[in-house]
């Protein structure tokens, strides 16, 4: 889930590295860290907080060397502080080491490393590492990684080095890394934002692979130390697409996309060589409601039976696969710990397995059967909103070729670029709400897993308590906590559960609740029992989700811009959970 960054080559490696922080700190963190090879010797600064805050503390472009690797740090181990940032070093100061993932049996081998004499610094799980390479090193670099893999039960991506060694060796089990191919020089990274302004040549590392990179040569293995043949990939975006291009946020910029990526979107090819007796849809967060998006659709139109199971539930339970069921894993990243480890069950037990993915060649869209490519680009905001339209465009997509039938022309993006027309409006009744500290969002059918997302967004960004329902499950509990301090956004477009929610609203508005709803414009009927409404076009009723997910985005941002919280980077989150 952190950020993880290196380089070997004949500039000064520290800018080089900074820039790289910089540009994966989408992927969430606490704490940020670098080491460098200096004449022999390893410089070490690190620290919690922000990268350019601990950069003016320590002026991590001071340090000199042209070898070097870095970290951004969310917490798994420890709590964020200063001695549990990464890099670590070992007692004598030879070597050096980053790591992104969980070391399960890191108890057990930190008591044998400590039977050794070795001291401890820090109280993370990723520290044994550079003590198990000291401990165990024998002339060589390469061989002594290979030599203590077996030892390690988890997840893990990690870069180490070595002073007088002009070699960075990294490894990967379950935790992305990619190599940076340059003139001369060579990178390592958690993804390619990190090195995209340097070189667009890249080498996806497989899990069981590890990587030998001096500045002129890169060398891949597997974990028995045997060389491996691999493909230099052309990284197809640049880093201006990355870029805020004016908007206060890049998820501000990432909301006002949308049009564009429905319009590029409805271009993707969803066919697939398969037609299944059954689907389960494996995704987690955002992409599992997309998922549940997915399941009225696909059941709609294509009368196939759809299961949407959150990934790291699915991997634990018998679900009685089959080789006639499609296992279909949704994920922005593509390296999502728990998706990836459900497409390897499936994959085990025969099913067929298809991916609707949002990075090229990442981990998953490289093991499963199938891949369909959403058109969202890079996003790099942590709360997913461009990718998720994309996902559902697939998904509708994906339903239609499954039935045989064409795609209707829908005018979505159109429709969508009307909704963000209302942003001044929404913002406005951002502003008359953004003090409360609970809420609640309704809807049914379609409309309960976009009141899930709602929810989800405003808890992400705005750190507000969210409870979503189904409209019709009020009732059944939850509607004791209505009251005049807790507001409701009641997804309520006329479909043809429009009677049934608008009579929960009635039942919200006679304990005194206070009501937000998003309605079909020219529904007068609703405000008799609305204290505000988000009207949207009216559409075919299985289309309301791609003009109603855009206010419940911007209503969540502008909630969390009021608040002056971090929007991109919201605490304790994560662009890429790549750890169970």
């Amino acid at each position: 889930m952190c950020g993880i960054a290196g380089y070997i080559g004949d500039r000064k490696a520290s800018p080089i590295l900074l820039n790289a922080l910089r540009k994966l700190e989408y992927r969430g963190y606490d704490s940020v860290g670098m080491a460098v090879i200096d004449e022999h010797q390893i410089e070490l600064k690190k620290g919690k907080g922000r990268v350019d805050e601990v950069n003016q503390r320590l002026n991590f472009e001071s340090m000199a060397g042209s070898i070097g690797i870095s970290q951004t740090r969310w917490a798994t181990h420890g709590k964020p502080s200063d001695f549990n940032a990464h890099p670590f070093i070992d007692n004598n100061h030879e070597f050096a080491l980053v790591h992104n993932g969980i070391i399960e049996n890191y108890l057990e081998l930190k008591e044998e490393l400590r039977r050794a004499n070795v001291t401890f610094s820090s109280e993370t799980d990723s520290e044994v590492l550079v003590h198990l390479i000291a401990q165990n090193y024998f002339g060589s670099l390469k061989e002594t990684v290979v030599k203590i893999l077996p030892k390690l039960k988890g997840a893990y991506a990690f870069c180490v080095i070595k002073k007088g060694n002009e070699e960075i060796v990294g490894a990967r089990n379950g935790s992305p890394l990619v190599v940076g191919v340059g003139q001369n020089e060579n990178f390592l990274s958690s993804d390619v934002s990190g090195i995209i302004n340097h070189t667009k040549n890249v080498v996806y590392l497989n899990d069981f692979q590890i990587t030998s990179i001096i500045k002129n040569k890169i060398e891949i293995y597997n974990f028995e130390g045997e060389p491996q043949e691999f493909k230099i990939s052309k990284v197809d975006w640049n880093l201006e697409q990355s870029q805020k291009q004016g908007y206060k946020h890049f998820m501000l910029k990432e909301i006002f996309e949308q049009p564009k990526i429905i319009s590029d979107s409805l271009n993707v090819n969803c066919l697939i060589n398969f037609i299944p007796k059954r689907i389960f849809v494996v995704a987690c967060g955002t992409a599992n409601y997309a998922g549940l998006i997915g399941k009225y659709v696909i059941e709609s139109i294509a009368k196939i039976p759809v299961i949407v199971e959150v990934a790291s539930e699915f991997r634990y339970k018998d679900s009685l696969l089959n080789n006639e069921d499609l296992v279909l894993a949704i994920s922005q990243s593509g390296e999502t710990a728990d998706t990836l480890a459900a497409i390897r069950l499936a994959k085990e037990r025969g099913s067929k397995t298809l991916g609707i993915i949002n990075v090229v060649d990442s981990t998953i869209a490289r093991e499963v059967d199938e891949v369909i490519y959403t058109a969202a680009g890079p996003e790099i905001g942590v709360a997913s909103t461009k990718a998720f339209i994309s996902q559902l465009v697939l998904l509708y997509k994906l339903a239609y070729h499954l039935a045989g039938k064409e795609f209707p022309p829908v005018q979505i993006g159109r429709l969508v670029e009307e909704v963000l027309g209302q942003n001044e409006n929404i913002k406005e009744l951002a502003a008359k709400y953004f003090n409360y500290q609970n809420f609640m969002y309704i809807g049914r059918h379609f409309n309960f897993p976009l009141a899930l997302e709602g929810a989800l967004k405003l808890k992400e960004i705005s750190y507000i308590h969210a409870e979503a329902y189904p409209a019709g499950e009020l009732k059944h509990g939850p509607i004791a906590l209505i009251s005049e301090d807790m507001p409701t956004l009641a997804i309520c477009p006329r479909d043809k559960v429009y009677t049934k929610t608008f009579s929960t609203i009635e039942e919200i508005k006679a304990r005194n609740g206070k009501v937000i709803t998003i309605a079909t414009i020219g529904d007068e009927t609703i405000k008799k029992i609305s204290d505000d409404i988000i009207y949207v076009p009216e559409i075919e009723e299985s289309f309301y989700p791609f003009v109603i997910t855009i206010p419940l985005q911007l209503f969540a941002y502008h909630i969390a811009n009021l608040k002056e919280c971090d929007v991109d980077k919201p605490r304790n989150l994560a662009k890429s959970v790549t750890v169970e």
